[in-house]
């Protein structure tokens, strides 16, 4: 037997395993937290398709990080919007060693999870909830593709005073983190601006029956109204004010800034509804005309809030990993904080905090079955 011959024919076989492995693809998970069941499914699909068409991108262009092609694959969870199974599905993800989280989409379930990803050293990236708690933390590892509610509060409630004209304001809210925060910055921006919040109600995200709010607002004679929840809750809502009879302007948060809002209104818009985007709208996104594009021909529907923010949060992860040359968490998390990367809604720079820098906010007005852009605040 020879065993010279042997000995070299297994390390010939051994140097085409290493170079194997060497020349092997790297799958890449990343999370997606999002509401996918329940009313406002619409909203957590949305962000998820977003985040979808990102990785089928980010895989067409075969990226190299670390020597070795990087497949990326999407690991999607569903929080319910509910804060404790949000800490659940948070803990899930770390459990599946995902690099990254785009998500989670309200404020009252991103801000406990994202204690997990912190405590994991993996990256958050909300593409929007947007109450100023999340990224006043201190946690190094959470970001925010929106500008904040004290932002879009601040605009609402100088909206109503200076640019309607409403002197006596009406704040009705969920009491949700997002609605009840928000509605703290309306009610502090309507002061501001000088005008009186004549009432504060509030609901809660499961309610159907506006009316006793409603019958109380009305008897306060406002000027306007600013009401704080989701989609379904303002349609709601809407259509209980027009039986009332109130014809106050009514402005909305971006969580109703949707089309399914004026689907499931129907009769109860009109141009006295308005609504507010934490972003800017499709014209002014450097690639925005062309995303929603693409986007309703790859999902048959159009985009409805933040898919576009959903897709950029991808993007700024991959950009990161290139940049530091590793799909590590805790290595391209320095590279997350500090560098600009180009996306479809435009420049993504984080500050110190996490939050995105100059984000701008558009008002938007209800016109012939669609949301009008009216102006952008930045």
């Amino acid at each position: 037997m020879n065993y010279s011959r042997i000995a070299l024919h297994a390390l010939a076989v051994f140097a085409v395993a290493q170079t194997c492995v060497a020349h092997a693809d790297t799958t890449v998970k990343i999370g997606v937290a999002a509401p996918l069941t329940g009313e406002i499914a619409h909203i957590g699909k949305d962000s998820e398709d977003g985040a979808r068409l990102a990785i089928e991108d980010l895989n067409a262009k075969k990226i190299r990080i670390g020597g070795q092609t990087v497949i990326f694959a999407l690991d999607s969870q569903d929080d319910a919007a509910d804060p404790k199974t949000a800490v659940t599905v948070a803990q899930k993800l770390v459990d599946d060693r995902v690099a990254g989280v785009v998500g989670h989409q309200n404020s009252g379930t991103s801000i406990p999870a994202s204690k997990v990803y912190a405590e994991a050293g993996i990256p958050m990236i909300t593409e929007s909830a947007t109450n100023p708690t999340l990224t006043n933390q201190g946690f190094k590892t959470v970001f925010r593709m929106v500008a904040n509610d004290s932002r879009q509060g601040s605009v609402i409630g100088t909206y109503l005073v200076k640019n309607l004209q409403g002197k006596k304001i009406a704040i009705v809210d969920d009491r949700t983190a997002y609605g009840q925060g928000l509605a703290d910055e309306v009610a502090k921006a309507v002061v501001a601006a000088g005008g009186e919040v004549v009432d504060r109600e509030y609901g809660t995200d499961k309610t159907v029956n506006w009316m006793a709010v409603l019958t109380t607002v009305k008897n306060h004679r406002p000027d306007g109204i600013a009401f704080v929840s989701v989609d379904t809750s303002a349609a709601a809502f809407l259509k209980q004010a027009r039986a009332l009879g109130l014809t106050a302007p009514v402005i909305v948060g971006d969580a109703a800034c949707t089309l399914q809002l004026i689907k499931l209104a129907g009769s109860a818009m009109n141009d006295n509804v308005y609504c507010t985007l934490a972003g800017v709208p499709t014209a002014s996104m450097p690639q925005g005309p062309a995303f929603f594009k693409r986007f309703q021909e790859r999902f048959g529907t159009p985009v409805q809030l933040y898919a576009p923010y959903a897709y950029d949060a991808v993007l700024a992860m991959a950009n990161a990993m290139q940049a530091a040359n590793s799909v590590d968490p805790k290595v391209y998390l320095a590279k997350l904080r500090s560098d600009t990367v180009e996306g479809v809604t435009g420049r993504i720079q984080f500050d110190d905090k996490g939050d995105i820098k100059n984000g701008a906010i558009t008002v938007r007005q209800y016109g012939q079955n669609a949301w009008n852009d009216k102006t952008v605040v930045r």
